[in-house]
């Protein structure tokens, strides 16, 4: 029995040539065709699809590259220990928001964690090799240093939440999406105001992250002259809400309301007021942030909570870069964009 053949023609892969001359058109029509430029007629680019998928061709990514100019990938740098990341919902939103819009893009998802100082050199060292075509970076915190290495390299970047922390992209017009923290945590308490509440807490979320000074903001807008002691530090995490409801107790006669940060502040100061006696809505009425509803759905009881469109700023994010990387604005003011924030009511509040 003659053994496997062996050779050029065993190993050889369609080549653009062989496209164009099984679609009859020419080499140049069939690589505008694959690498989706434009100004081929339907007519035209349906016999080079048909050809492409009859010879099996697969298009050589190098050679892709040197025509497009793109590489069909985004990094999407999150500056958080990997704790954070897999444990708060609101990323893995995000991430699922981003990566399928950059999938109708035809483009890649490449995810950069910072877990410390050291991480910055290794991800200025990826953007510095030029794999990806831009950024999505979101949860910057005050002595980021990642805007200055995203300007060095000058690499295309949209980012996640409102800049505007000293050392950050503070005193540059740079595209972002964020929603409005600041009205949405103004709802919040407001809502607490109307049912008869009047000892209404804070816990905030970290000093260092523009969404929570903003949610701040928004609750002093409601009760300029609240007393400053009903006002204690998170972190945006369970344990760091648990931390900070039991301080509150601790040293607050009592508080008949609170408004936390973001969910899991809200579920770890939930957790506290119950082993604390303190029922829930009926002696401490409680509304969160986020409407994360694995959160907000299985706390007991429900979570009553300030709903962003977590997933959907993922992927206008997606949107805003590819507009930039076809040409689009340069970035500045106008590239900035607040999406809406709704009150969810449930049984907390």
């Amino acid at each position: 029995m003659p053994g496997p053949s062996h050779g050029p023609a065993a190993d050889a892969r369609p080549t653009l040539e062989a496209v164009a001359a099984r679609s009859g058109v020419s080499r140049a029509t069939v690589s505008r065709v694959v690498n989706g430029g434009a100004g081929v007629r339907k007519p035209l680019a349906d016999r080079v699809r048909k050809a492409v998928e009859e010879l099996g061709y697969v298009p050589n990514h190098a050679a892709r590259t040197l025509v497009t100019r793109r590489n069909g990938a985004v990094a999407v740098i999150i500056d958080e220990p990997e704790f954070r990341i897999f444990s708060d919902p609101f990323f893995s939103q995000q991430i699922r928001g981003i990566s399928r819009e950059l999938t109708l893009h035809d483009s890649q998802l490449v995810l950069l964690l910072v877990e410390g100082s050291g991480d910055f050199d290794r991800v200025a060292r990826y953007l510095a090799g030029g794999h990806v075509d831009g950024v999505l970076a979101f949860s910057l915190h005050t002595d980021d240093e990642l805007p200055a290495i995203i300007r060095r390299f000058r690499v295309p970047t949209v980012y996640g939440g409102r800049p505007g922390l000293p050392g950050a992209a503070s005193e540059l017009a740079v595209p972002y999406v964020d929603c409005d923290n600041r009205g949405g945590a103004a709802a919040a308490v407001r809502h607490l105001v109307a049912l008869g509440r009047r000892r209404i807490a804070h816990i905030a979320g970290p000093p260092d992250q523009t969404s929570a000074l903003d949610r701040v903001d928004g609750y002093r807008d409601v009760l300029p002259d609240n007393d400053p002691a009903l006002l204690v530090q998170g972190d945006f995490t369970v344990e760091g809400g648990a931390r900070a409801m039991a301080e509150l107790l601790d040293r607050h006669p009592g508080p008949d309301a609170v408004f936390a940060a973001n969910d899991l502040t809200a579920s770890g100061a939930l957790r506290v007021l119950r082993e604390r006696g303190r029922a829930v809505p009926d002696e401490v009425a409680l509304v969160g942030f986020d409407d994360m509803v694995s959160i907000a759905e299985a706390t007991d009881p429900p979570l009553t909570t300030v709903r962003q469109d977590v997933e959907g700023m993922g992927r206008l994010m997606v949107r805003m870069l590819m507009s930039r990387l076809d040409g689009g604005t340069g970035g500045g003011e106008q590239d900035s964009v607040i999406t809406p924030t709704e009150l969810v009511r449930r049984a907390s509040a």
